[in-house]
């Protein structure tokens, strides 16, 4: 029978093959930066100018950076699939949407959005930010900071990707180390309501052992294999 209700979480494993560093992998961002430096409130509390040159720095590397062909594949899956589809990302880039996924949950914030620490508003951003960048809506400056989630606060729309969980009958992991909660017990929410649930990966995750069905190698060959298996109904 096909599945009527998927719910796909992506993480860095997923743009890496598109040229964006991973954090936890021996070379990846956090061998470099100390996170409680760059990706915590209290980092930005301490030296606000240091966290936005680091996010300024991202913003300007993924100006060339495009869509592989697993992400295509998921946007494929959700404009062909009979059912429902959606993709709960834990990255922060846009690649989802340049592939033409519509169905998708930011969890982590967006690279390409600005939020006013000042009156709460969201814009789209995609040059630097300082402490001297007045907020387009209440024009006050100083607290302009990138609308990314960090270490210590709360994903966003965890209401609602608690619902997508608790509908769907198939959950699929890709490319993401199940290490960071709460996204590393999305399999366990879904197994807990009889979900048949799938890692792809480029190699087994810390979690592999809680899932039913478990696919390895580069997310650009099995990511597009699996979409293909699903559309045929397999």
């Amino acid at each position: 029978m096909p599945f009527q209700s998927i719910v796909i979480l992506t993480g860095a494993g997923l743009s890496a093959e598109s040229g964006v560093p991973t954090f936890r992998d021996k070379d990846g961002i956090w061998a470099h930066y100390d996170y409680r430096e760059v990706a915590t409130p209290q980092g930005f509390a301490r030296n606000p100018a240091r966290v936005h040159e680091f996010y300024n720095m991202r913003r300007r590397a993924h100006a060339g950076i495009r869509p592989n062909a697993a992400h295509a594949a998921l946007a494929r899956l959700e404009r062909e699939h009979a059912g429902e589809v959606w993709v709960v990302t834990q990255n922060v880039d846009a690649l989802h949407e340049g592939a033409g996924s519509r169905n998708l949950i930011h969890m982590h914030g967006e690279l390409f959005q600005a939020l006013c620490a000042e009156c709460g508003a969201r814009t789209r951003w995609v040059d630097d930010l300082s402490l001297d960048t007045p907020c387009p809506a209440c024009a006050e400056t100083g607290g302009m900071r990138p609308d990314v989630v960090w270490f210590g606060e709360v994903p966003y729309h965890m209401e609602r990707i608690v619902e997508l969980l608790q509908a769907a009958d198939l959950f699929v992991s890709i490319g993401t180390s199940g290490q960071v909660y709460p996204a590393g017990g999305f399999v366990a929410e879904a197994r807990a309501v009889g979900a048949h649930t799938v890692e792809l990966n480029l190699e087994p995750s810390e979690g592999r052992s809680l899932f039913a069905e478990a696919i390895h190698g580069p997310a650009t060959v099995v990511v597009p294999a699996y979409v293909d298996r699903l559309l045929k109904g397999d």
